[in-house]
């Protein structure tokens, strides 16, 4: 699906709900909850990387992005800490995020394959992109308790956004999700295993696919490809045409 039609089928964007998407990603924002980490981001932002020693830091909470009225969410794992940390913007800065928006414009959902700076002019339709982990964890690592702090953020957002795709980027995203789904009712029983490509039907509206996360791990080491990351959004486009049809 082109974005020409992605843009075609969207609506005027409600009052109430870009009130509570503001409201949320403000309190992801000023959100402390967590001490390492507001500490440790503070701390990546004060010293900087050499290459970016010109530049200022965001250094807190990287809030939610994209569009409101997404059929698509992308469910990621944290922040990185020269990346989104230092940009203030989702999978920007690092190379994560440079696999992430050059696969999004090849399927339609960035005007953009590149994401820089907030300021760059990228734009995504159809698509939201949120994290289990809003703030840069110690080597990319953040403890259980700090993702359960950050949970309450991520079911928020899955409340917020009307998304008929939910793509996990790695084994833990996939896991809050399934969790805010059993707690929602949408699904019990034993719990399915991450995959890469792997689909489960949360409920006959909402659809979970797995992917492995982009990570510089795995795009180095050929455990996940590009091709293999575009099938996934191939997959993602066949379901929401799908859903289009009368």
């Amino acid at each position: 699906m082109n974005r020409q039609k992605k843009s075609s089928i969207r609506q005027n964007t409600s009052p109430t709900l870009k009130a509570a998407w503001e409201a949320l990603n403000q309190q992801i924002i000023t959100c402390t909850a967590c001490d390492r980490l507001t500490a440790y981001c503070g701390q990546v932002a004060a010293q900087k990387r050499r290459a970016y020693k010109d530049q200022s830091y965001w250094g807190k909470p990287v809030p939610n992005f994209g569009d409101l009225q997404a059929r698509l969410l992308i469910v990621g794992l944290a922040p990185g800490a020269h990346g989104a940390n230092r940009t203030g913007r989702m999978f920007t800065g690092d190379r994560s995020g440079d696999w992430l928006y050059r696969a999004l414009a090849k399927a339609g959902f960035s005007n953009q394959a590149t994401s820089a700076t907030l300021e760059d002019g990228l734009q995504l339709t159809d698509c939201a992109i949120t994290n289990t982990c809003h703030c840069a964890p110690p080597q990319n690592k953040p403890l259980t308790a700090e993702i359960e702090k950050c949970r309450p953020w991520l079911a928020r957002t899955l409340t917020i956004i009307p998304a008929t795709v939910i793509l996990a980027l790695g084994g833990l995203a996939w896991g809050q999700i399934l969790k805010f789904a059993e707690a929602e009712g949408w699904r019990s029983g034993r719990r399915p295993r991450f995959g890469h490509a792997e689909i489960v039907q949360l409920t006959s509206e909402r659809t979970l696919i797995g992917s492995y996360h982009p990570s510089q791990q795995n795009t180095f080491t050929g455990r996940l490809t590009e091709e293999m990351f575009d099938g996934v959004f191939t997959k993602i486009n066949g379901i929401l045409e799908k859903e289009q049809r009368p």
